[in-house]
């Protein structure tokens, strides 16, 4: 007799799905920028800036979209903000930076939504002992992400050109999201009976802006987790941001040969983030995972500043995978933390709350790393001012939170 799925199964793939999507419309953005740069006349430093600007889309949706998940439910508004993004694609063929600003701004919205929507939806179907490792998996479809956009895209511009390599990508966003989109209906918890969806903006509503950072007030641990995050962000955006056009002006990578060293670093933070959510279910401790991965982050971001064109091509290759490993792991974990130290009804707030503090961090450092390299040219300082940064975790990590307490 044929066994069925298990009830968590197909709420889980739909979520990974959509977040791998989502990071891949994200991903996009610092692959594709050096080869539109080129032809724009776009100065090298706009990288950060476009970076910053999908960051604010990823906040703006973070603060002012709590209100909308509750009424139309968390995967729908992710599949909703997918589409847009999808279609602010194609406002990259105006040669304008500022019209590419707003279109980075608007991509960055499913990456806003994207945490809000899985915690609720995994904190409801994860199986019992087993969370941190299914919010980890369900987090490791951000680096997949970034692997299919670091081994495509670079290809694609190479034989076709960015301007096909742009509709390509759209569809690829598109078609995905679009199969996911029955599921949701049968995932997402129905609205209130009699609730509209959309309505007047309210004073009950714009007081309600502020709801997700309020909610991590409620313990200490959790505001201390939340910051963790943020902390673990900034070498994390850096290698997001940076790494392509660094091994491509510093140190004389093609865009192929600097898209295959992306797409490495993210395979190490699929293996990564799934290998660390299981040792911390293994141990039973999320402090001890997340020290050990803020130590390699650290150690990691330093040497990229420090490599030259003398390093043989092996070695960045083993860096940026380490890198990967460590620097990319942390969220799936830290993610569960924020769910577990949350009460069942305010999950979505909590998490929507700690990825404002991760997508404030992710618009500052680049655009800081940007601004920093533009004025002194050392891109060495930068990165090691990054790892510094990711060191701190050490002393924010709140103590373990056994089950039940």
């Amino acid at each position: 007799m044929k066994r069925a799925a298990p009830d968590w199964l197909v709420p889980i793939a739909a979520i990974f799905v959509l977040q791998t999507i989502a990071s891949f419309l994200s991903r996009f953005i610092p692959i594709i920028a050096p080869a539109v740069s080129e032809e724009f006349g776009w100065s090298g430093s706009s990288i950060g800036y476009l970076t910053a600007a999908n960051s604010l889309g990823g906040l703006a949706v973070l603060i002012a979209g709590s209100a909308l998940f509750k009424r139309i439910g968390g995967m729908r508004t992710l599949q909703l903000t997918l589409f847009a993004g999808a279609v602010s694609m194609a406002f990259f063929l105006h040669p304008a930076v500022g019209v590419a600003l707003a279109a980075c701004f608007v991509m960055g919205l499913s990456n806003g939504a994207a945490n809000p929507a899985g915690s609720e939806v995994l904190q409801r179907f994860s199986p019992p002992g087993k969370r941190n490792l299914v919010f980890s998996i369900k987090q490791a479809g951000v680096p997949l992400g970034g692997v299919i956009a670091g081994l495509l895209i670079p290809v694609m511009v190479a034989y076709a050109g960015w301007r096909t390599a742009l509709f390509v990508c759209a569809g690829l966003v598109v078609l995905p999201t679009m199969l996911t989109w029955r599921v949701s209906a049968r995932i997402d918890e129905a609205p209130a009976i009699g609730r509209p969806w959309l309505g007047r903006p309210s004073l009950q509503s714009l007081r309600a802006l502020d709801a997700p950072l309020r909610s991590l007030l409620r313990s200490r641990g959790l505001l201390k987790i939340s910051v963790v995050g943020s902390l673990f962000a900034v070498s994390q955006s850096c290698w997001f941001t940076f790494t392509v056009v660094y091994l491509i002006d510093r140190l004389g990578f093609s865009l192929g040969q600097a898209g295959v060293v992306f797409a490495v670093m993210q395979t190490g933070g699929v293996i990564g983030r799934i290998g660390l959510g299981w040792l911390s279910d293994y141990l039973r401790s999320a402090t001890a995972s997340l020290s050990l991965a803020a130590l390699f982050s650290a150690a990691t971001t330093a040497l990229l500043g420090a490599s030259t064109p003398q390093w043989p091509l092996w070695t960045i290759v083993l860096l940026a995978f380490i890198a990967g490993s460590s620097a990319a792991s942390w969220n799936g974990v830290q993610i569960a933390e924020v769910a577990r130290r949350s009460p069942p009804d305010q999950i979505s707030e909590t998490a929507a709350g700690s990825s404002i503090l991760v997508n404030l961090v992710n618009m500052l450092a680049p655009t800081a790393f940007a601004a920093f390299v533009a004025v002194t040219g050392r891109y060495d300082y930068a990165f090691a001012a990054a790892g510094a940064c990711t060191l701190l975790v050490l002393a924010v990590l709140p103590r373990d939170k056994k089950p039940g307490a």
